[in-house]
């Protein structure tokens, strides 16, 4: 078996986005920052958002977290929108009972909207990102072989085709109305899995020698859960993301990358 760890290329990037961060403080007096709205109280929601907060102070990225009432949120995100100090804004999803996610997340700007869920985004889903970044570093080929992305939600599966297919690549998307996604995954080398079910993805759907990312975040019982069975873990002859520190780390370097560049976008117009 094969790991793909995405902690060192996490690293790497993470070296050279502190010095962009770096020059752009002292040669453009910018600071870059990144707002995050969050409407939940959720253990599992709160880890994410205290990664990206420890995330920014390690690079110099300032990161502001707030919680608007249901309310308040679409002035919220207009103030946010004005606010020449904030470079980019994200909507920690989910989002609380009764909130129209598609209203809210369309009512970022396109400019600062650094998670690209809107509906013209300029910048790449950071998952999307992330796990071509991770299958790029380990030198995994995906030109001529056919991919299966299972679950076609927002954050992952929707971005990801299309970043991919856009690219040329040969991709196929199953979900829940998908027929026979169990007998037709064992024709696909690499498999993409962000469903959100756990063990899902079991062994007996998977082929001898694939590529298996789990990208798949859900929780029970307080623990976060992908959508890989522990039995295809076992296997000796995949090539596949660890249980921790595969995509998630490089997901967080993703994000920044797009603040960072929001923020150069800024210091471009003052060239």
């Amino acid at each position: 078996m094969k790991l793909l760890y995405g902690t060192e290329l996490a690293d790497y990037i993470k070296e050279r986005q502190a010095k962009q961060v770096r020059n752009l403080r002292q040669s453009w007096n910018i600071a870059p920052k990144l707002a995050i709205i969050q409407t939940t109280d959720d253990p599992v929601i709160d880890t994410y958002v205290r990664m990206k907060q420890a995330y920014g102070q390690d690079i110099s990225v300032d990161v502001e977290i707030i919680r608007p009432r249901s309310d308040e949120i679409m002035d919220c995100i207009a103030s946010l929108n004005d606010d020449t100090s904030v470079h980019g804004i994200i909507v920690q999803l989910p989002l609380a009972a009764g909130m129209r996610v598609d209203d809210v997340l369309k009512a970022v700007a396109v400019s600062k909207d650094v998670d690209g869920l809107g509906e013209s985004p300029h910048f790449t889903a950071a998952t999307a990102q992330a796990i071509d970044w991770l299958l790029n570093g380990f030198n995994i080929n995906l030109r001529g072989r056919k991919i299966a992305i299972i679950g076609n939600g927002r954050l992952v599966g929707a971005p990801l085709a299309k970043l991919w297919q856009a690219s040329g690549l040969d991709v196929t998307v199953f979900d829940e109305h998908s027929k026979n996604m169990g007998k037709n995954l064992r024709r696909y080398p690499i498999i993409i899995s962000a469903a959100g079910v756990p063990s899902l993805l079991t062994s007996d759907v998977i082929q001898p020698g694939a590529v298996v990312v789990d990208a798949a975040t859900s929780a029970e019982h307080g623990k976060i859960l992908g959508d890989v069975a522990q039995e295809v873990r076992e296997r000796s002859d995949l090539t596949i993301t660890p249980e921790k520190g595969g995509v998630g780390p490089l997901t967080v370097v993703s994000l920044f990358e797009n603040v960072i560049q929001a923020a150069r976008r800024v210091a471009d117009t003052k060239a």
